[in-house]
């Protein structure tokens, strides 16, 4: 019964985020990657927010070092999140090289509060294998549909980016520290666009918030905040 309840859940999750492939197929389309440099990118990096990171940028007329800075400087949280799971999943070999490459926020949220290992691995698999597929098939459709648009403004795509990270950002903003943080970057990244190329206010914005986790006391209300928005 527990073991169909997270295959319930995961499968919800995984299936309303794999849909989610289709926005970045038209977005890395029209920001200048054709449709088989779009399916690449799914198919290796896989992990949303880099990858409307970097076409962003792509998009915005930035270099391709600026770029993948941005998806790296994104990608590094899927480091703690292997940092946790490591233990609790024990794969090793070529099984931990696999589950490296699904390991994304929904699929350690669906792992990380699981009762034992057999419940933490059905949530892990179930949720990462299913969006791994849909993300992909999702970005080819896209990416075909993308190609057949034209200019992207004409649609309002050329938003589709920016609307992308506040919806992954709005619900972290659980807390007073939080939500500063956001206000502090996005004025400073507001700042630094008209004296910096394309790519660069992204990372000086990145830098506000480790200033700031860096100087901020560790209260509870941060510590909750980090908390809720870890278990998403």
């Amino acid at each position: 019964m527990a073991r169909r309840t997270v295959m319930r859940d995961s499968l919800g999750v995984a299936i309303a985020t794999g849909t989610y492939g289709l926005s970045f197929g038209a977005v890395g389309v029209t920001s200048g990657l054709d449709v088989a440099q779009t399916c690449v990118l799914s198919l290796l990096m896989f992990t949303g927010a880099s990858q409307f990171a970097l076409v962003g940028v792509l998009g915005a007329g930035g270099s391709a070092v600026s770029g993948a800075f941005t998806a790296l400087l994104l990608g590094t949280r899927n480091t703690l999140y292997g940092l946790r799971l490591a233990p609790l999943l024990e794969y090793r070999g070529w099984r931990r090289a696999v589950a490296a490459h699904v390991l994304i926020d929904e699929s350690t949220a669906m792992a990380v509060h699981r009762a034992d290992r057999d419940l933490a691995r059905t949530g892990f698999w179930t949720t990462g294998g299913t969006i791994f597929v849909l993300w992909n098939l999702t970005t080819f459709a896209g990416a075909v549909a993308g190609e057949q648009l034209g200019d992207p403004r004409d649609l309002g795509l050329d938003a589709a980016v920016g609307a992308a990270f506040l919806a992954l950002l709005w619900p972290r903003l659980s807390s007073p520290l939080s939500r500063l943080t956001a206000a502090l970057a996005a004025l400073v990244a507001a700042g630094a666009v008209s004296v910096t190329p394309a790519g660069v206010p992204v990372l000086v914005a990145a830098g506000v918030a480790v200033l700031v986790g860096a100087l901020a006391p560790r209260s509870t209300d941060a510590a909750a905040g980090i908390d809720e928005g870890d278990a998403r």
